[in-house]
């Protein structure tokens, strides 16, 4: 007999978020679906009342992520899998890029992420079982011109999961990092997307918006067959750590590790000369 899960789900309106939702909702189970903007989460889902609790959220704000988790928790009774989704992009070369602009990067998609955690954990522990799935990107394994904000705020999350996974393993909790190339949802669109304010010449930031939004409609990655992953793993006795997610992002990690390893071999010397005699 299938044991019915419940699921927390960060940024559950739109792109991935709202098809990993779909996808766990028909599969028979629970979700908690936080938004800033649940009556979209409600326009795209109008089934599954019974299974589906969507709470008007803003992730940087802890207090509001206490009390999302502990409704959650009320109306179902427990956590089992934790995906925290939910992100914010911004283009700007570092110099054009304001602490406010920067800042905001890094609360969405890294320091949102530790409030969920420091308030889930407890509960997970407790019961000593849970799978936590935090979503970063490809681009937290590299980075590109104008995406300096975004990719740092990426490599954290991977830094702070890799950590995490080895101190909540002895309470039987799971993590895993997905690491998606390019999926066709509005991340890519120029309506929705955010850029600097102070914008130089000297980076030319409109030729990179425009490369940038050239991709929207053309992305690889299928949202809903990244679902079907997320569902696959919450399965796994033993699911990976890292997970890339499209051919795109499969072959730009693999080949930046080949660079990277070449690169630290020509230079193995210097980093030799630095120990004790």
């Amino acid at each position: 007999m299938k044991i019915q899960k419940v699921w927390l789900i960060t940024g559950a309106s739109k792109g991935m978020g709202l098809e990993i939702t779909k996808a766990v909702l028909r599969n028979g189970d629970k979700v908690i679906a936080t938004s800033r903007n649940t009556n979209t989460l409600l326009k795209n889902i109008k089934e599954y009342d019974s299974n589906l609790l969507p709470i008007k959220l803003d992730i940087t704000n802890e207090k509001e992520v206490a009390n999302a988790v502990s409704k959650g928790i009320e109306t179902f009774g427990k956590l089992d899998v934790i995906v925290n989704n939910a992100g914010y992009n911004l283009l700007g070369n570092i110099e054009e890029l304001s602490d406010e602009e920067f800042k905001k990067t890094m609360d969405v998609n890294l320091f949102a992420i530790t409030h969920i955690l420091r308030n889930v954990l407890p509960h997970l522990r407790r019961q000593n079982s849970g799978h936590i799935i935090n979503i970063a990107s490809m681009m937290g394994y590299m980075s590109y011109p104008g995406n300096g904000s975004y990719s740092a705020s990426k490599y954290a999350v991977i830094g702070l999961s890799e950590a995490l996974a080895q101190e909540v393993a002895p309470f039987g909790i799971k993590v895993s990092i997905l690491a998606p190339g390019t999926f066709r949802t509005n991340f890519m669109n120029a309506e929705t997307l955010h850029t600097a304010q102070h914008k130089m010449d000297a980076y030319n930031l409109d030729t990179q918006i425009e490369q940038f939004t050239g991709v929207d409609g053309k992305q690889l990655g299928n949202p809903k067959k990244l679902a079907q992953v997320v569902l696959k793993l919450a399965e796994m006795p033993n699911p990976p750590l890292h997970l890339p997610l499209g051919s795109d992002s499969y072959t730009a990690i693999l080949e930046v590790r080949k660079n990277e390893k070449e690169e630290m071999q020509e230079w193995k010397t210097l980093s030799l000369f630095t120990d004790f005699d």
